[in-house]
Order: C-alpha cells, then structure tokens, then sequence
C-alpha cells in the first residue's frame, strides 16, 4: 500500500480499508454529475475493482476525498470518481491528489492515464494533463442511457433519477 502526507497533514492512502464507503457513496450519487443516482452496490464493486485513493485530513482523520484507478498496474489506468468534499474545497486537494495519483501510477510504470471532466480541466492540467493529441484515434462503446447532469433526466423523456440524500 501506499501512503503520503501533505505538508498540511492531509494524508493520502491507497488502503482500501480506510475507504469511508458510504460517505464515497454519498458524494458520488448526491454531488458529483457523472454518477448522480449511482446505486451503493455499484460504487462497492467499482472501488473493489479499483485502485483507490482516500484523502483523510488532519487531526480526526476523517475522509475529505477520494479517486480511483481503473489500470492493468503496468501500461495503462483510467483515472476517474476524482471527488472533494465540498467543505474540503478550495485547499488545492484536487489537484495534489491528482498528482499523487500520476506519480505513483509512473512508480508502478503506467505511462498512459486518461481521464474525462467536464469542469475541472484546469486542475488536471496544473499537473501535466493534456487534451488528446489526436481525438479522432480514440473510440468508446458507451452503454449508459443519456442522462442530462442537471436536471437528472434521461434525455428521451422519461422519469427523472431518484437520489436520496
């Protein structure tokens, strides 16, 4: 496992264990507009087959935010469910852990990451990401119906997601 401390005390640690779940899961599924409505059975198995990352702050050691690898641990990862508590915002925890990530993901030898924001692109770009050098290589297969981010809906009309708070 690994772990690192910020000059702060923030610590940042891959030990799935430390992993608050259920807050994870309230983050994902409540605030953060790629996953709104994420049933908790899903997040548990996509971070059982992740690597993670858990920010814990100072003092009491509470989880202030998370991010997961999805990658073979020698070519490639997908960088992805990168989140910050709203009250932890503003502290640049973002962007130091997106660059934790980067460096130990280049530790285990993965050369490429991707990633995909839709608001954050200057964070990611404070530590080395850039867009696509050539887009029009790159193809998907994506099966999720098409869900609008802020209004919740599916875009052909039909009933709005249900999200408990």
């Amino acid at each position: 496992m690994f772990s690192l401390t910020r000059a702060d005390g923030h610590l940042l640690s891959t030990d799935p264990h430390r992993l608050d779940l259920d807050r994870v899961h309230e983050w994902l599924s409540t605030d953060a507009y790629w996953a709104l409505g994420r049933d908790r059975e899903t997040v548990l198995r996509a971070f059982a087959g992740s690597l993670p990352f858990g920010v814990y702050r100072p003092g009491d050691g509470r989880q202030v935010a998370v991010a997961r690898a999805v990658t073979d641990g020698a070519t490639f990862a997908w960088l992805c469910d990168v989140y910050v508590d709203r009250a932890a915002r503003g502290q640049g925890l973002g962007g130091w852990l997106a660059g934790a990530v980067r460096d130990h993901l280049a530790e285990l030898g993965v050369r490429r990451i991707l990633l995909c924001t839709n608001d954050a692109h200057e964070v990611y770009a404070r530590v080395g990401f850039t867009p696509l050098d050539v887009p029009e290589r790159w193809m998907q297969l994506d099966r999720r119906p098409p869900v609008t981010p802020v209004t919740g809906k599916d875009q052909s009309g039909g009933s709005p997601l249900t999200v408990e708070a």
